[in-house]
């Protein structure tokens, strides 16, 4: 048999369980209420671009244009040689030389020939002249017949989207470049110091 002495609560013991229900309470408020931020939050994309040959020009464009496509938003930080993507006159060249993983195809001629890879070897390649704008007119070829997007297109689409580019101040001066020489869609010249907060603030950030 329980007696009252028993079956009565303390002031002790009645504020832990205030304590625990608010405590609970408030967990469930929280765990709403961040719920609710990040659903309102616009994710955030930082892409440093790298590389200004013809294939690694595709990957920072394509990324950026779908990325804010999606509502995202998107900023490409070009340094280095990927500065020239930047160029008004964009002349992006591709090399076979020491990339392996290209596959040397034909664009053109019946289907069984399109199939065959040609492994060239690279000794052959450097001594050919002009093998490298031959290179370069086979895969613009090839890219045209599946119906991608060549990359002056994809540069527009990102810019039509409010992707920003950002150039690399020190690049700038490192090749004796001028600001006349590139897009005047280009946001801001600065150095990684600059660029850095806003890779840090990124949701993704990628280094091609």
């Amino acid at each position: 048999m329980t007696t009252r002495a028993e079956t009565m609560q303390t002031p002790l013991d009645v504020q832990q369980l205030v304590d625990a229900r608010l405590e609970e309470r408030l967990d469930e408020i929280l765990e709403r209420k961040l719920a609710e931020i990040n659903g309102k939050k616009v994710p955030k994309l930082s892409i440093i671009a790298t590389k200004g040959t013809l294939d690694w020009a595709y990957p920072p464009f394509i990324l950026a244009s779908t990325a804010a496509a999606l509502g995202w938003d998107t900023a490409i930080f070009f340094t280095f040689y990927g500065l020239t993507l930047l160029k008004k006159n964009l002349d992006a060249q591709v090399s076979p030389l020491g990339n392996p993983a290209m596959p040397m195809k034909m664009p053109m001629g019946p289907k069984w020939f399109r199939a065959i890879n040609w492994k060239i070897p690279n000794i052959v390649q450097a001594a050919i002249p002009g093998y490298e704008a031959l290179a370069t007119t086979l895969m613009k070829k090839t890219i045209g017949n599946v119906g991608v997007a060549d990359i002056a297109e994809l540069r527009t689409l990102c810019i039509e989207a409010d992707v920003k580019f950002v150039a690399c101040q020190m690049t700038v001066d490192l090749f004796g470049f001028d600001r006349s020489e590139f897009i005047p869609e280009v946001s801001d010249y600065v150095g990684a110091a600059s660029f850095l907060p806003t890779a840090q603030t990124s949701d993704v950030c990628l280094f091609i």
